[in-house]
Order: C-alpha cells, then structure tokens, then sequence
C-alpha cells in the first residue's frame, strides 16, 4: 500500500507536464513559478526539508512535498526523514523534542487534534516549522504551506496555526452500484466496482490527495436512494479497498444504508425499528463491517422520503429508526446521520413546512450519536432560498449541512456558476434562535448549543470524466466546499483567487478580471432563472432548463405550477400570515426581513408573497417589469461573461480556455431560453407587453413547451 502511494504521487505531475492541461490536476498543479525572484526566495527558504515518520500519511506527505517543491521551483527536491546538516525545514510531530525546544507552549497547546502550525522561527538559524498533533494534521499543513508557494506568497516570515471549525467534513456521493450518478454531470461515477477490490484505480489515490488538501475527511460511497447490496459481503470487500487507500489521506468511508435491508438482504419478514430480530441484524452487520473497516464512519440514511422505506412503515418515528442504527455503531464510535430531507404528497400542507413540523417534535429524542442532516434550505438546493427554519430550532439535536455541489438545479454541466456566495449567504444567516449572531454556521459548527458532533455534507460533483468535474469551473465549488467546511468565515474572494491561482494562472490581471466573473456568476444565474425568488420552476423529472407551465403530474408538489402560481392577479407563493403561514417557523427578527409584502428582501418577494404585477418595486418599475429587466439582465450577463472570458485567452492553458469559451456558449442560449420562455408563459397571467427596448422572444410560447429532452445527464 505504502508503495502504491509514493508511486502514484511519484509518477503524477510528470505525466502531465507534457501535454495539454486538461484539467485532471485540478488545483494541484505545481508547475514551475514564472517569477524567478519568487523561486529564490523558496530556494533559499527551502533546503534539505526534514518530515519525520514512517506512517502511511507521512510517506504520503513526503512524496507531496517532494514532487511539488520540484514541480514549483524547477529544481529537483528530495524530502528527508532524518535532518542534514544544512537542514531548514522540518515537519514534525508538536509531541518531538524540535518542536517543544523551537515553539511556544501557548501555540502548541493552541493546536486541535487535526490542527496545525507554520511557524518560522529566529533564534540561531533560521527555520520553517510544520508542526501538529497528529500524521493528518501535519498533512494539512503540508498542503497549507504548499498552498503559499502555488499562489506565489511569501514564506520568509510565517506563523500560522489552523484548526478546522467542523469535525466532521464529508461528500456525499449520490452514485449508484451500476456507476450511473443520480443528478451527476460529469459521466460515470468514479468507483469501478466490477473490478474492485482486485484493481486500485489511479484516481482513487487522486481524489483522495484533492480532498486532503482542501481538509474533506469523509467521502460518502453510495446514492441516498440506496441499494442494499452495498451491505454484502462482496461488496464490503470493494469498500473496504477503497478504505484501505482513503485513510492515509484522514478519510473515512461511510455507506447509505437503505432501511428496508434486512428483509431485503437479510431473510426477515420486517425492518420494524423496534423488532429485536431486525435490531440484531442491524448489530450484526454493524459488526461485520467493522470487522473489515475498524474506522467506518457510520451509516447516512434516507427514509420515508420520496418513496424510501423508513420507520413510519411501522408507524414509529424517525428518531425510532436513527437510533437502531446508533445503537448497531455505538460500540465502534461510529455515528448514524439521518437526512431531514421529507415531504408527503399525502400531506396537503406547503411543502416548506413540512420537515419542519415532522422533525421538531423530536428534538431531545434522538440518540448522542445521530446527527440530523438537513438541506441549507426547505424546498430543494434551489439558486436561491432562506435559510432551512429547522436551523435554530433544534437546540438538543446536532445538525449537519447539506450542500449540493453538483449543479441539478444551478445549471448542470453546462453552467459557469461558483456556489461559494451561495455557501456564504446562508451560514452567514442569522437565526435570532439565541438572540442576534446566532448565525446558521455557528449552529452547524455546535458552537450555538454545545455540540461536539458537527458538520457539513455537500453532494458531490465528481464523476470519471478526465477533468473531475465537467465544467473546468466547476471544480472551484468543491475546492470552495472543502475551504469553507474547514473555515466557514473565509471568504468567497479568497477562496475565488486561491483557485484561479492554483488552477489556471498566477497572473494578477488574469485573476483579478476572473475572480470578478466567478463572484457575480451566481447572481447572474439566479436573475435569468429563478429571480425575485422564484423556485423549482425548472423541468420535472431532469430538472434541466424551464417549465413553469408544468401541471399535470399527481403529486402537487412536483408541478413548477405548485411553487409560482401566477394568476390574473400576480405571481408569488404567499407564505406570509394570510398565506401557508411557513413565515412563523422562523423567529420574529429573522421573519422580519421578509413578512411585509412592502418591506420584503425583494430577492425573496416571490419566495413569501403572491405580488401583483402592478406592485410597485424599489426600483420604480412595476413587478412585471422588474422581472422582465432580471431576466435580461440575467441574459446579458452571461454575454458578458463570453467577452471577459474571451479576453483571457492569453493567460490560460489553450484546452481549458478552449473548453470553458464552448460551455459559455451553451450557456449563453440556455439563459435566452430560460428568459424567452418564462416571460412568454408568464405573459399569459400579467397580459402585459415585454417592455420595448428588449430584444423579443423570436419564437411563440408553444415552441419551448414542446422542446424535448433525450437522455438527460442526471437520471
């Protein structure tokens, strides 16, 4: 295994230093620094590095350092794990003697269990020191430094001591044993399962270094809508290959365990939470998997939700089930994280407020090791939602995040969109469940109510395509994730300019023009998709492209018809007071923001108000022709963002430029038919004229309806 690592992290940047970038390397380039004044001053700041072990991590942190310190300067580097003489840099336990005789107590006592610090230190000659706790902290810090040099900062005078805010920091992959990838965009999924365990892929060893990096722990291997299968033997054998090569990189594998499996899998009659037979099996089986994985994360589940088995089956209750499931993992240190992610077709209630009603009763009543996973908003990963009202609410329960990284609703494959601002916008919401400041990352961080167990989970964006992620941009939203589960009070900026930097171009015209683009792409999406707070008006099933004329599918909820429901009067949700009344699961100061129709954040004013198209907007226009100026603005932007990209041909590698200029394009016309085609539709309501001066739809409202998709990536 430990052969495998330094092989593989040996032989990967000189196989693609020859030919084209294509993107595989994602931030983790380490080509040579173009500033010769910058490769002197790492030169001389770098000799005879030192990493002292012999761990799996530490050979692994050795060979890193090693290629890229010669990838970054041009000069060939060996890492040591005994000093030289002429030694300067040294990367070492915070327990070994140079650590306690070069640096204060007060810092050493300040780092976390997968903390680290940089230090430089002054007295006699001068040194860098990495130092953490343990073998993965001194990787994060490997990284951090490395991170340094790749953005061209400077490292003559370092102190740096880094904790992460959330312990547990995972993806969640939602593919299935077939390697389709449900809501997947960039092909197959990565986990070739028919060959596993007998043949260790190349890019497991790669995604488990890209994680390390950005500080992802934990990688979910299997869909939410699970198949049980994941649980036999010939299958725990494939995970626990994969986990095998993951925990040198202080990842650890978690499986979604479907709840029916015992009558599935195990020959029983029921999956009744409360059966001894199945809570046996479930102990079991827990014993079986830790018996081939003894660090297994624990299980991720999803039940009673579109059409999942659970324990209302059986009419118990979600806490009935996760807790199991706890008690199967408990003996192992394993935890059980239970989506929050339900709504009924039977319960004619707004689907807003539905997890929320189910899931507050149950607070207090789940056990220490169930963490509830609830998405980073009610209705579903839209471009743009408050914040989930669950958050605040369950003071007793700890509840992790749910990002989506894969861009279902946020334009798919084809769709320059950074998410970082979105990430931002809601952990930066305040709850007011603790009065002000008791913000939505300090209740997912467990700062807010004291909870050890935290979180964030972000549905993956990977698949086997040969640059990750699809979209070359797209690999900044799972590089952002990882930066902000780390520390969720960096900004979108930095993270924006640490990607471009380390991704395509060092150069400060080149980052400053794009990190511009990347920081308004979202808001650009939003305005020629779902503005004003508009939502889930896209095409059913697929999700791909409009389709708010959608009525004719049984369950209400899945009809874009259900969320905007335009009329001869005006267009909106009402879930103010005199509406569903989804208003009140919030707390007075945070509903504030948007309970008066005349005072309404109007980036949500659809989300909370059914407005009238007369209604007067702070801008002056009437309603409908604020949204017929967003929705064109939405599109010109996108034009926009064709010149600026155009401009930077001269700064990036001729494939990436090549590739992202092809998928504005796309873009470009899936904004005009977004913008045409809700207009259209929605003109049917307002009866009011496109305002002169836009360019006007040059196709009728029955030619987008009868658009037909094929074979939609997704699915």
């Amino acid at each position: 295994m430990n052969k495998l690592i330094l092989y593989i992290a040996a032989s990967f940047f000189s196989i693609f230093q020859a030919i084209a970038d294509d993107g595989h390397r994602l931030w983790l380039r380490y080509d040579k620094i173009n500033d010769s004044r910058l490769i002197k001053q790492y030169e001389n700041s770098i000799y005879f590095p030192v990493i002292y072990g012999s761990s799996a991590t530490i050979q692994a942190c050795r060979a890193e350092l090693q290629n890229a310190l010669s990838g970054l300067t041009g000069k060939k580097y060996t890492v040591f794990s005994s000093p030289k003489k002429q030694t300067n840099f040294f990367a070492t336990l915070s327990s070994s003697p140079l650590a306690s005789s070069l640096i204060s107590k007060d810092d050493l006592n300040k780092i976390g269990t997968e903390g680290f610090l940089i230090l430089t230190t002054n007295s006699g000659q001068k040194k860098i020191i990495i130092t953490a706790k343990t073998d993965i902290g001194l990787m994060y810090g490997i990284f951090h430094f490395l991170r340094l040099i790749q953005t061209n900062q400077s490292i003559e005078q370092l102190h740096i001591l880094s904790n992460p805010r959330l312990n547990l920091r995972l993806l969640n992959h939602w593919d299935n044993l077939n390697r389709t990838v449900e809501r997947g965009y960039a092909g197959f999924s990565i986990w070739d399962w028919h060959k596993l365990p007998g043949y260790i892929d190349k890019r497991y060893i790669d995604y488990a270094r890209a994680n390390a990096s950005v500080g992802i722990n934990g990688t979910v291997l299997n869909n939410v809508n699970a198949n049980s299968l994941i649980l036999t033997k010939p299958y725990l054998l494939k995970v626990k290959a994969l986990a095998d090569v993951f925990r040198p990189y202080g990842i650890k594998v978690y499986l979604t365990a479907k709840f029916s499996s015992p009558i599935e899998i195990g020959d029983l009659q029921t999956a009744d939470p409360l059966n001894d037979q199945v809570q046996n099996w479930w102990k079991a089986k827990a014993k079986e998997i830790y018996s081939l994985i003894p660090d297994f994360g624990g299980f991720l589940v999803k039940a009673n939700s579109e059409g999942q088995p659970g324990p209302q089956d059986y009419k118990r209750t979600h806490a009935d089930g996760a807790n199991m499931l706890a008690a199967a993992v408990a003996p192992y240190n394993g935890i059980v994280i239970w989506r929050a992610f339900v709504y009924s077709s039977e319960n004619t209630d707004d689907r807003h407020k539905q997890a929320y009603d189910e899931f507050l009763p149950l607070d207090g009543k789940f056990s220490s090791n169930v963490m509830l996973q609830v998405k980073n908003g009610a209705i579903d990963f839209m471009p743009r939602e408050p914040f989930h009202p669950l958050f605040g609410a369950m003071p007793k329960t700890p509840l992790m995040m749910e990002f989506q990284l894969t861009q279902e609703y946020t334009g798919q494959g084809t769709s320059l969109v950074y998410l970082a601002p979105l990430f931002k916008e809601v952990l930066n919401s305040d709850t007011y469940s603790k009065g002000k400041g008791s913000t939505v990352g300090k209740v997912v961080d467990g700062s807010l109510d004291k909870h050890l167990l935290n979180g964030m989970a972000g549905v993956s964006n990977i698949g086997n395509d040969m640059n990750w992620c699809g979209h070359p941009f797209a690999q900044a939203n799972w590089y952002a994730y990882g930066r902000l589960c780390w520390d969720y009070n960096l900004s979108s900026e930095i993270i924006a300019d640490e990607w471009l930097r380390m991704t395509l171009s060092n150069n400060a015209q080149f980052v400053a023009v794009a990190k511009k683009m990347m920081m308004s792409s979202r808001e650009t999406m939003v305005n020629y998709m779902n503005p004003l707070g508009l939502h889930h008006i896209m095409r059913t099933n697929d999700h791909y492209g409009p389709a708010p004329w959608v009525d004719n599918i049984k369950r209400p909820e899945w009809n874009p018809v259900y969320y905007h429901k335009a009329d001869s009067v005006g267009i909106g949700f009402n879930r103010s007071s005199s509406g569903s009344n989804a208003i009140a699961q919030y707390k007075p100061e945070a509903r504030i923001q948007w309970e008066n129709i005349t005072t309404c954040d109007e980036k949500l004013i659809l989300w909370f108000h059914h407005v009238p198209w007369s209604f007067k907007m702070k801008s002056g226009r009437t309603l409908w022709d604020e949204l017929c100026f967003t929705y064109y603005s939405g599109a010109d932007d996108v034009k926009k963002m064709q010149h600026t990209w155009s401009s930077m041909q001269p700064y990036v590698d001729a494939e990436q430029f090549d590739h992202v200029k092809q998928l504005l394009n796309i873009q470009y016309n899936e904004a005009v038919w977004w913008r045409n085609s809700c207009l259209l539709y929605f003109q049917t309501f307002s009866k009011m004229p496109i305002p002169t001066g836009y360019e006007q739809p040059d196709k009728p409202l029955e030619y987008y309806k009868n658009l037909k998709f094929y074979f939609v990536p997704g699915i």
